[in-house]
């Protein structure tokens, strides 16, 4: 069985510098909000090129946090609307709706993915306070007409970086490319924890520290509440792993990348739209997503042959029983590409033997 993403193989990679980290924290004692936290924070931002690194308890409470910043801090307020990739994983709009924010779907384009940022202007109205892009699949979102939007409209640009850890635009990171953005160490992201954890990353200090105490039930001091805040923290334990796999994030990243060439070129079955590639720095393949139109035949043929595959994702969320409101809009790009996404197996682990038997497969499938 090749394993879609194998976790195992994944740890036991660093497995000594993990128990080591892992140690260090329980044989300190202190295992909320320490030593851990502060040296993880501080590698991030220098890896992010931000400022500011708050860690908090996943990429939801990240984007969640971060849309309560900008209300707390008067920049926002219910009922304004904020711009978002209409074939997004949930977590992006929930973290609006929890918010009182109003997410405005805006529709991918077909070839990369990303929110397609020639609609984006259409969808502005008065209301509309921020764009939130999302490096979906590990590839970057941003342009600079995007940039260009959010400059002329005073709109706030909030990232959602959760699955593009050491993706760059023009040599410069995602999760450092608008005012804030939102991070999640799931375990199966390129820098995963051994549980949730995430961050929010910004240069702008206000939010930060907004950031920081509201993630800290609203307190800036011990037992002073100026805020009704969340519990949103990043253990040591977790902080300490990460702190260990970030110094091979790249490393990782760029065997991802190398997998990812050896899919394209070697592709051929015209049933299977692989990903378009214009910037090899700008995507970290995170996912990496094919389209067919028998997209569950040729997920079944291939589980068949003992290969794994996931649906990033089967429902998209204007489809989901808990917006409701919304299962009657037409957004086709977005249906489209639910319909046929399959994601082959991608890691840093994955051997080249393996990669030779997932095209061959691919390539057979008829």
């Amino acid at each position: 069985m090749i394993k879609f993403l194998d976790l195992q193989k994944i740890t036991q990679k660093y497995s000594v510098e993990i128990h080591k980290a892992v140690s260090g924290v329980i044989n300190s004692g202190w295992y909320l909000t320490g030593a851990e936290n502060q040296k993880f924070e501080t590698s991030y931002a220098q890896f992010i090129g931000t400022k500011y690194c708050i860690g908090v308890a996943n990429g939801l409470d990240a984007l969640r946090l971060i849309l309560r910043a900008y209300i707390e801090m008067g920049i926002m307020q219910a009922g304004d609307e904020i711009i978002v990739p209409a074939n997004t994983f949930i977590a992006s709009i929930l973290a609006i709706t929890d918010n009182g924010l109003i997410p405005a779907l805006v529709e991918p384009d077909i070839n990369t993915y990303q929110i397609d940022d020639s609609k984006i202007e259409e969808a502005i109205t008065p209301r509309t306070k921020g764009i939130m892009i999302v490096h979906l699949y590990g590839q970057c979102a941003y342009t600079d007409k995007i940039g260009e939007i959010c400059n002329r409209h005073d709109l706030k640009l909030i990232e959602d970086n959760a699955q593009a850890h050491g993706c760059k635009f023009n040599g410069i990171s995602t999760g450092s490319l608008g005012d804030a953005a939102g991070h999640s160490f799931y375990p199966g992201k390129n820098l995963g924890a051994f549980g949730d954890a995430g961050a929010v990353t910004t240069n702008d200090e206000k939010l930060a520290e907004m950031v920081r105490i509201l993630a800290n039930y609203g307190s800036s001091h011990k037992y002073i509440f100026e805020y009704q805040g969340l519990n949103s923290r990043l253990d040591e334990i977790q902080a300490a792993i990460l702190g260990v796999k970030l110094q091979h994030l790249n490393e990782d990243n760029e065997r991802r990348k190398e997998i990812a060439k050896f899919y394209i070129e070697n592709i051929k079955n015209p049933a299977v739209i692989t990903p378009k590639v214009n910037d090899w720095n700008a995507n970290v393949f995170h996912i990496f997503p094919v389209r067919c139109r028998q997209r569950d035949d040729l997920q079944q043929y291939l589980a068949e042959n003992g290969i794994q595959t996931l649906i990033h994702y089967p429902v998209p969320p204007h489809k989901q029983a808990c917006y409701k409101e919304w299962n009657l809009l037409s957004l086709p790009v977005t249906e489209q590409i639910h319909l046929e996404e399959l994601s082959l197996a991608i890691s840093p682990v994955l051997t080249n033997e393996e990669a030779e038997m997932v095209v061959r497969f691919v390539n057979s499938f008829r």
